[in-house]
């Protein structure tokens, strides 16, 4: 039988303008930029993707963490059969090695919460659209967020039509005392804050890092304001001094606190493995009692159904292996991002003192941690110039305007020191320094 051909033979074109508007916002093409660039000039050091370093990780051992993580599940109790489900078979929604990240996040920053508050996610990026949907509810709810921000979840709040209200960030990340009269204006407005993201340690892109009376300050701050803390904590293990800074969920006795998680850079990228700590009490119209962990589950059983077991099952492996101690386990990493981020400040240094940056009118930021360094420049630092530096010198950055929430960074470029092999750093920023001379020369 001979189906009667249909149509005209020209293929649909939907415009724009009919979807989304965020698709035509230029953020969104920031994430894809930030991903791709690198492979966009084969031939130039890059210093523009946040990624951990390659070397660090080993494939031979996955196969040693998914036996680790099984075992550990026959010492649980589990059957060959539930061990066999475990890893093949659709999972529990808010992960299955819940238990495992709480006794981590208990031992590694003295965060104490139950297990059923911890929903694993696919990345941490997940973690914030349940997040966003779940907490903004109408037009009149904004998300304050530190300028410059990390777009993702900008990005996110672009996507779901979320209002982002900027909090400009000082060196030492957003002041309290500023995030407090923000609030009060967006309160006069008419709107509400309903919740404030934050990166406390070596935040991306900034590197910025707050000390830990502001930390509390900023605590007292959204609880006096009725709005939560969403804390981001995925460079906290990665800092210049051997003392740690207490996270803000670790000091949160109110929960005043959202914490996200991920084990991109202390365990590995692709296993795309986060997780949200939600603990806040839900009370129902019904007088039901539940966790905030259990509402966002709601949402992802409808967006990503749940995180893939195997993905858990490695990084299970990992966790078991390290007694749930990662931050030991993260000695060698830890070591190496700090001798690489030490090594680019050296560089530049060297390469830029103090006499010839002032009179090039530049200069830069000296974080105390993370894998982030920030350059102001005598020239635009955009996509032309980075076109430029890649193409005449071989060497990759990122611009940061894309990051503002109000406009700035037109003339600042982010560097980061993960990525590059030790004994790249050195040529790169020698790299870096010929093209910043040369487009300063451009006048």
């Amino acid at each position: 039988m001979v189906l009667p051909q249909t149509g005209t033979g020209t293929r649909r074109t939907l415009a724009l303008v009919d979807l989304h508007s965020s698709l035509a916002d230029p953020l969104l093409d920031t994430m894809t930029f930030l991903n791709e660039v690198t492979t966009r000039y084969p031939q130039a050091l890059s210093f523009a993707p946040g990624r951990p370093y390659d070397s660090l990780f080993d494939p031979g051992r996955i196969g040693e963490y998914l036996d680790t993580y099984t075992g550990y599940l026959r010492r649980q109790g589990y059957s060959e059969h539930e061990v066999r489900a475990a890893l093949f078979q659709y999972g529990r929604t808010k992960g299955q090695i819940h238990t495992l990240i709480a006794e981590t996040v208990a031992n590694d920053e003295g965060i104490d919460v139950p297990a059923d508050a911890v929903v694993v996610t696919v990345g941490a990026q997940e973690g914030m659209f349940l997040l966003l949907r779940a907490l903004f509810t109408g037009p009149g709810d904004v998300l304050l967020a530190s300028s410059p921000c990390y777009i993702g979840i900008t990005g996110a709040a672009r996507l779901l039509d979320i209002e982002v209200v900027p909090v400009p960030e000082t060196p030492a990340g957003p002041d309290p005392r500023t995030v407090a009269e923000i609030a009060r204006r967006v309160v006069a407005e008419g709107k509400r804050p309903r919740a404030l993201y934050i990166v406390p340690d070596f935040a991306n892109p900034s590197g910025a890092s707050m000390t830990v009376p502001a930390r509390q300050a900023l605590i007292d701050v959204a609880a006096a304001g009725g709005f939560p803390v969403i804390e981001d904590n995925p460079y906290g293990f990665f800092t210049r001094e051997v003392e740690q800074r207490p996270t803000l969920k670790s000091l949160d006795r109110d929960g005043d606190v959202i914490y996200l998680g991920s084990f991109a850079k202390t365990c590995f990228p692709g296993a795309r493995l986060g997780y949200v700590l939600a603990d806040q009490e839900v009370l129902g119209e019904d007088g039901r009692r539940s966790l905030l962990a259990d509402e966002l589950a709601k949402i992802k059983s409808m967006i990503t159904v749940n995180t893939p077991s195997l993905s858990q099952a490695v990084i299970g492996g990992i966790l078991v292996s390290c007694g749930c101690r990662l931050r030991e386990a993260n000695a060698e990493a830890i070591s190496f991002y700090r001798s690489s981020l030490l090594t680019v400040l050296a560089e530049l240094e060297r390469h830029f003192p103090e006499r010839r940056r002032a009179d090039l009118g530049l200069s830069w930021n000296s974080p105390e941690g993370g894998f982030f360094t920030v350059l102001s420049v005598p020239f635009t630092a955009d996509e032309a110039a980075l076109e430029r530096s890649a193409r005449e010198h071989g060497v990759l950055w990122t611009p940061m305007d894309a990051f503002y929430l109000d406009g700035g960074g037109r003339r600042q470029l982010r560097i980061s020191s993960s990525y590059l092999a030790p004994e790249q750093v050195a040529d790169g920023i020698d790299r870096l320094a010929a093209f910043i001379v040369s487009e300063a020369s451009r006048g």
